[in-house]
């Protein structure tokens, strides 16, 4: 199958498995075509009385010794063709999970959390089923069908093998259509488990505001519509499944009346004897598992494929950000002095984010942006990340047009506190060690500086403290300080604090500042804050205004000038004495 074509560099390093594991397969299913003749052959010879008790003792272990022979290769095959296709599902979680990281931020805000948790469990266990049970059913019933045929035939009587044979287009007729219905209903089913997924994760993520408003039941009857949304495509694919097997076991039904009454026939006339008619049984016998298996293989195979082509929609994606080789330029390091030089950014929906932004900073010099929310504020430091790509010629960092330096080195370059204040489901010491390998002393450093060292001491595990699922186990303040910590331990070139200090108190604030103010010397930084007390001390302060600069200067000269900032900062005098008051 076409959709298949993607695995192609698993199955050149692991053919020679498969094949070993056919190989065991097809020698289990030739000693498996012995028993038949040997009961044949009993048979007439207990008829002619040709045989006493050591004989049937002999026949009795050649019997038996083929069954073990069976049982040691059907052992192997399984090692190999069921253990390949393990080996192919651990190969394609990880090149699905390493593609997904290399994908840019865009990529995730138009794709569900749910519908790619998905694509990681269900189609990738259906891709599985496919290269395991599938290629053993399919070799299985396609070697066992010709040479069991063939020994009908050759060794017996091919008018009978002809006639039990006549049912068996109408099977494959069946087979065909099925198939077509099965891999449309099948893709459906997985999109149904997707949403389903995405519900779920949704719901679960977003718990505390669900009780907050009471929204329960509203969220019940969600999961719910969900939930009978797949229930209901299952049991379409179903319906056609469930048709298969009965069709194929009428048309076994057909050809054992068929063996019966022309077999019946032939013996009574002595034109085969007694010994080959149980023979031909039990061949037929033989290839009711073959025609049983070409309804599930068609299953396996049709449900394998239509998940691998939702799959391959996702390794087809290609990263918007990324080092173009023809471009990059081999710089070792950075120093942090960035420019923007009439910069104009959209968003790739042809959002206008950022109009005509002129900045020049000077390494080792400290910016300060504010603004209204929607302003531009965050994108101008999600394109210093390279999280979204600037157009050519309009950000530098020292003098080198950030398209044209190494992805790993800006980032490596650079200690980003975002404002979600994101924390990993581990403990707090290896959430503040989260960019490298760091001592002990270096995160209790850490933490002193970003004002948490005293709450983390606190806590009976202290750094070994589980922060719980994007640290709910932690106050919003010391979520914030903790991902300050994360920054500052990188010992960065560039710092960038995007609105970090919100959730923490004035007193606490100014603890913080007072530290990062040492850690700042010397280092290019950037301050994001609706707070005028937190970016006061900046060398120069920018106002951001519908995506535009609107002012500038030093908070002196911003107080004095009269507009946005003087604003700002009159309301948030006002909103401290009554507070003090």
């Amino acid at each position: 199958m076409k959709s298949f074509k993607a695995l192609k560099d698993f199955f050149k390093i692991n053919a020679w498995r498969y094949a070993l594991g056919i190989f065991w397969l097809i020698a289990v299913n030739i000693f498996n075509l012995q028993i038949p003749r040997l009961l044949g052959k009993t048979t007439d010879l207990i008829q002619a009385r040709q045989i006493d008790n050591a004989g049937l003792m002999r026949y009795a272990g050649y019997i038996l010794g083929i069954a073990a022979i069976m049982a040691l290769g059907r052992y192997f095959w399984r090692i190999y063709i069921m253990g390949s296709a393990r080996r192919l599902e651990y190969y394609l979680r990880n090149r699905l999970f390493s593609h997904l990281e290399t994908l840019s931020v865009n990529f995730f805000n138009n794709h569900k959390t749910g519908d790619l948790m998905a694509h990681a469990t269900n189609d990738i266990n259906a891709i599985r089923m496919a290269m395991g049970p599938g290629v053993l059913m399919l070799t299985d019933s396609l070697f066992l069908t010709t040479i069991t045929v063939y020994t009908m035939a050759a060794k017996i009587d091919w008018k009978l093998t002809l006639l039990a044979l006549l049912p068996l287009p109408f099977l494959a007729g069946l087979a065909s259509v099925f198939g077509r219905h099965i891999h449309v209903r099948f893709r459906a089913v997985q999109q149904a488990f997707s949403t389903l997924t995405d519900r779920v994760q949704e719901t679960l993520s977003g718990i505390r505001v669900v009780k907050s408003f009471v929204q329960e039941e509203a969220e019940l009857d969600r999961f719910d519509a969900a939930a009978r949304s797949y229930a209901v495509k299952n049991l379409r694919m179903v319906k056609i499944w469930g048709l298969m097997g009965p069709m194929i076991q009428l048309i076994s039904g057909i050809s054992y009346m068929i063996v019966l009454g022309y077999g019946g026939i032939q013996v009574i006339n002595a034109r085969i004897s007694l010994g080959e008619f149980v023979a031909f049984n039990a061949y037929l016998g033989m290839l009711i598992w073959p025609m049983m298996a070409v309804g599930r293989v068609i299953n396996v195979l049709q449900r394998g494929s239509a998940s691998m082509e939702r799959l391959n929609i996702l390794f087809n994606e290609r990263p918007e950000v990324y080092d173009d080789p023809a471009t990059v330029k081999p710089v070792e390091s950075l120093r942090g002095q960035i420019e923007f030089r009439n910069l104009n950014f959209s968003y790739p929906d042809g959002t206008q984010a950022l109009k005509n932004i002129n900045i020049k900073l000077k390494q080792g010099k400290t910016l300060a942006i504010i603004g209204r929310t929607g302003s531009g504020k965050t994108t101008l430091v999600n394109l210093l990340l390279r999280l979204y790509n600037s157009p050519p010629g309009q950000l530098f960092i020292d003098g080198i047009d950030i398209n044209e330096i190494p992805l790993t080195l800006l980032r490596e370059s650079i200690g980003y506190v975002p404002q979600d204040n994101f924390l990993f489901s581990d403990t707090i010491a290896n959430n503040i060690g989260f960019a490298g390998s760091y001592s002990q002393s270096e995160i209790e450093e850490a933490a002193r500086l970003a004002q948490v060292y005293d709450n983390i001491v606190e806590f009976p595990n202290k750094f070994e403290t589980m922060s719980g699922e994007r640290g709910v186990t932690l106050s919003g303040g010391q979520k914030q300080r903790v991902s300050i910590a994360r920054a500052l331990i990188k010992d960065p070139k560039i710092l960038i604090l995007d609105d970090c200090l919100s959730a923490v108190d004035t007193q606490t604030e100014e603890k913080i500042l007072q530290g990062l103010r040492r850690i700042m010397k010397g280092r290019t930084s950037i301050i994001i804050s609706h707070r005028i007390s937190t970016v006061e001390d900046a060398d120069e302060i920018i106002v951001l205004e519908g995506g535009a600069i609107a002012e500038r200067g030093t908070h002196e000269y911003l107080v004095q000038r009269g507009g946005l900032y003087q604003h700002l900062y009159l309301k948030q005098q006002l909103e401290k004495k009554v507070s003090e008051a």
